[in-house]
């Protein structure tokens, strides 16, 4: 859809309608969980590694090296953590960190986990165009499947930046779900200009995601601003309130940032905490999109 070259509060009420309609949240899909269990658990990373920096450049090798840590440190440390409790996560990979790492994104396949697609190299949709980004969402999935064996069903896009065309390359591409939007605290079926898609949405929020509290740029204002212990509690209180609502809890991690040593205990003491209630479905995005997909009319 072209833009008019006119401002915003000059728009013709059906080109803001359309506009607004472009991609939206439709049926809330929010069905009884497996096993009379009372709330799902939808853990993911964002395994960016280096791609951070190789998007904007690959300049800085400070920040190339902070991404290396999430390889060395971090996803061992992750994987060691989800072992030890049983639980099995989803994993959203740029196809450049692939072919950095493929022994690393065989071992998540090997033990049990879901890679989704996460771009190219980090690219940000909205700035690309169409054609362009098709090309990397098709590259991107062909890469992950030749390094793992395993055809994605599910995307985060980088940044979770959506496009005028990124929903419609889903669609093409006959992916199961997204996981980039944030229409609802449930899962939901996504509209593109007001049709139904079949396509899951499992939503984030940057509420549920360690960046906002965590990241850091000497250079610029960035920096942390709240200590663990405060990022645990808004992740359990977001947990409680799933809980009660009979709902799901997805939460969004990074292994260069939730893995040094003074964070990774946040993940493990969410874990024990949803553990203890006893009637928590752990799962991975793919598990949720397919059990609540069988909603959709």
């Amino acid at each position: 859809m072209q833009d008019l070259d006119v401002k915003p509060w000059q728009w013709p009420e059906p080109y803001w309608r359309k506009r607004v309609n472009k991609v939206r949240a439709g049926k809330r899909l929010a069905p009884a969980w497996p096993s009379d269990k009372r709330c799902a658990f939808a853990i993911s990373f964002d395994v960016d590694h280096e791609t951070n920096e190789l998007r904007d450049g690959g300049r800085s090798l400070g920040r190339m090296s902070w991404g290396q840590y999430g390889n060395r440190r971090g996803m061992p440390r992750i994987l060691s953590l989800l072992r030890q409790h049983d639980v099995k996560a989803s994993f959203y990979v740029p196809a450049v960190t692939a072919q950095l790492y493929p022994d690393e994104q065989r071992q998540v396949i090997d033990e049990g986990h879901e890679i989704g697609i996460h771009g190219w190299i980090h690219e940000l949709n909205s700035i690309l165009p169409a054609d362009s980004e098709r090309d990397l969402m098709l590259r991107s999935a062909d890469m992950l499947q030749e390094i793992t064996t395993v055809r994605p069903v599910g995307i985060r896009t980088p940044s979770w930046d959506f496009s005028d065309a990124t929903l419609s390359i889903i669609r093409e591409m006959g992916l199961l779900y997204d996981s980039s939007l944030m229409a609802d605290d449930s899962c939901y079926e996504l509209l593109e200009d007001g049709e139904r898609t079949g396509v899951v949405e499992i939503p984030v929020e940057w509420i549920r995601d360690d960046a906002p509290y965590f990241m850091m740029n000497r250079f610029e204002s960035l920096r942390p601003h709240i200590s663990p212990d405060d990022v645990f509690k808004i992740f359990m209180r977001e947990f409680d309130a799933a809980y009660e609502e009979g709902d799901i809890f997805q939460l969004t991690l990074h292994p260069h940032i939730i893995g040094y040593r003074s964070r990774i205990w946040i993940i493990e003491e969410i874990i024990r905490n949803a553990k203890a209630k006893g009637d928590v479905w752990f799962a991975t995005h793919k598990e949720i999109a397919e059990h609540v997909g069988r909603s959709i009319d």
